[in-house]
């Protein structure tokens, strides 16, 4: 297995004004993506910690995946990455 370069940036200071590292964000082996940890991570893709490829890799996620969790965070805010409110969606969706 190839080892993955993530961005040349070792921190940044996120647009909500906090440090975050690498090392900050959730566990490489993340299974559980609760609120919190969905919208640290989507942060740090927006405030070019790294990229959606890097954090796909790093996370073992789609990237289908991923567009979905920006898609509900850029329209609905941290409360859009809540399995209720994607479930509601889904479920207006196919009404």
């Amino acid at each position: 297995m190839s080892e993955v370069s993530y961005a040349d940036a070792a921190s940044i200071v996120a647009s909500h004004g906090e440090t975050v590292t690498l090392d900050s964000l959730p566990k490489s082996n993340t299974t559980r993506w609760v609120t919190s940890r969905k919208s640290q991570l989507i942060a740090a893709i927006h405030d070019g910690l790294l990229t959606v490829d890097e954090a796909a890799t790093r996370y073992r996620l789609t990237l289908d995946e991923l567009t979905e969790w920006q898609v509900a965070f850029d329209r609905h805010g941290p409360k859009g990455l809540k399995a209720t409110l994607v479930q509601q969606i889904r479920h207006i969706r196919r009404v």
